[in-house]
């Protein structure tokens, strides 16, 4: 199951059913701010329900494969999370993924939910390396992974269908021995 985590004034929690009518607000209120960044399908695709997407975040959840996180600040819904997908065996990774409301942007708030993730990754789950994949474009996610101190690792041609067509992607990283004192302590210590 998906936990619920705090701290810094940034809460990460499971999406629930009851969260609809905030989480179609907020993503409507931020359909420009989100759409030169948010995944498309390169062929038509039925949309799914808001009920069906939380019902399978839970199913993926149970099954270890995936986490969905609203992120919450003094009680509002401000962006989403995603840990997707977690792979054990020989791997033991993840890849983050996130998007905060603009009104929220440049206050510290997605840094500290990818923090407060990563951390729970890497001491519950056990896993040893994170991911997080980022346009070229998104200056604000490119100051998050700098902040945290995640790797670059190389470009990723074509990866991922984000706004009507195939995008690069820079891709950073991060093992479990380079933050021995966890995410979040790195990240106070920037501060």
């Amino acid at each position: 199951m998906t936990p619920t985590l705090a701290g810094d004034g940034v809460l990460l929690r499971p999406l629930r059913y009851r969260d609809r009518a905030a989480w179609h607000t907020l993503r409507h209120r931020n359909q420009t701010w989100l759409q030169p960044w948010e995944a498309t399908s390169p062929v038509p695709v039925a949309p799914v329900g808001f009920r069906r997407y939380v019902a399978e975040s839970r199913q993926l959840a149970r099954r270890g494969e995936s986490l969905t996180f609203v992120i919450e600040v003094d009680g509002q819904i401000v962006g989403q999370l995603s840990v997707s997908p977690i792979v054990l065996g020989s791997l033991r990774g993840a890849v983050i993924g996130y998007w905060v409301s603009r009104d929220v942007a440049g206050r510290g708030i997605a840094p500290t939910a990818v923090a407060l993730a990563g951390d729970y990754c890497l001491t519950e789950l056990g896993l040893h390396r994170l991911e997080i994949n980022i346009r070229p474009e998104n200056a604000a996610s490119l100051r998050v992974v700098a902040k945290l101190g995640f790797r670059e690792e190389g470009l990723r041609r074509r990866y991922l269908h984000i706004d009507g067509d195939w995008r690069d992607h820079r891709s950073f990283a991060l093992l479990a021995e380079e933050v021995p004192g966890g995410l979040l302590e790195r990240l106070r210590r920037t501060r």
